[in-house]
């Protein structure tokens, strides 16, 4: 079974549905959650899923190799950023080449980079008066946004759409298939590891 660590800022209901999802499965499990924000609800999400967390800083994240070994003391075969808003340094990426996803609420490359994430995006969205909108699974690298892309997945923008209601419709797509695209990740690192 493989251990997955989950690299969150915010509110964790992406993580939490993950935890959920792989909590009877076979291929894998959430055993570690690491956020950059110590005030994240996904930290209370963690203690009630019975998942231990660990809190970093700007300075440890990027000078020090204290999350780089917190991931290989817990033995970590593989990371999915949930909401986390942070660039992932170099170090991480050649730790665990193919193993760092990313979900985004948009359909790459349109709507991504610095700056861009939550509701900027749906803003952006619906200000530019798109008809498409949808979410990319992708492969971290070390720009924001621009690794390979695994899955995308497409849905309507109404007309009468605000950012909010394109955002929960996003959500949904975002809770259906992180997790399955997850675990078809996993299955391929059984040929590679």
């Amino acid at each position: 079974m493989k251990k997955i660590a989950i690299f969150a800022s915010g509110s964790g209901t992406n993580a939490q549905n993950i935890a959920e999802y792989f909590k009877d499965r076979t291929t894998g499990r959430i055993h570690y959650i690491l956020s950059n924000n110590p005030e994240a609800y996904v930290l209370k999400r963690a203690e009630k899923l019975g998942i231990p967390y660990h809190v970093f800083n700007r300075d440890t994240f990027y000078n020090t190799n204290e999350v780089l070994e917190v991931l290989k003391k817990q033995e970590t075969h593989f990371i999915v950023l949930a909401g986390f808003i942070w660039l992932v340094p170099a170090y991480l990426i050649r730790a665990f080449p193919k193993r760092i996803i990313n979900i985004h609420p948009a359909l790459l490359p349109k709507y991504g980079g610095k700056g861009m994430y939550g509701m900027k995006v749906h803003e952006a969205v619906i200000k530019n008066k798109d008809k498409e909108s949808g979410i990319s699974i992708h492969y971290v690298n070390e720009r924001y946004d621009e690794g390979s892309i695994i899955f995308q997945t497409r849905c309507k923008v109404k007309p009468d759409d605000t950012p909010e209601s394109l955002a929960e419709r996003v959500h949904q797509l975002e809770y259906s298939y992180f997790p399955k695209v997850i675990e078809e990740e996993l299955l391929k690192l059984d040929t590679q590891l």
